[in-house]
């Protein structure tokens, strides 16, 4: 048996955020940014990272597994 659920929020608890956090129910939160985005970085940049967090992963799986 399924069962309907709605959920009215009056205008009481549009404003009911105590830290100055304004926004209509319906509307997402506003787009917050960032210092650095994985997107915005150059193609080199991203296939460097990569490949330096797979040399660091690697040197723990090696250290680990041989046991120096």
């Amino acid at each position: 048996m399924l069962h309907s659920h709605s959920h009215v929020q009056g205008q009481a608890d549009e404003g009911a955020h105590s830290n100055g956090h304004t926004h209509a129910l319906s509307s997402p939160h506003p787009a917050q940014a960032v210092p650095w985005s994985i997107l915005r970085m150059a193609l080199a940049v991203r296939a460097g990272t990569a490949l330096a967090v797979s040399v660091v992963l690697w040197a723990a799986v090696l250290l680990t597994t041989v046991g120096w």
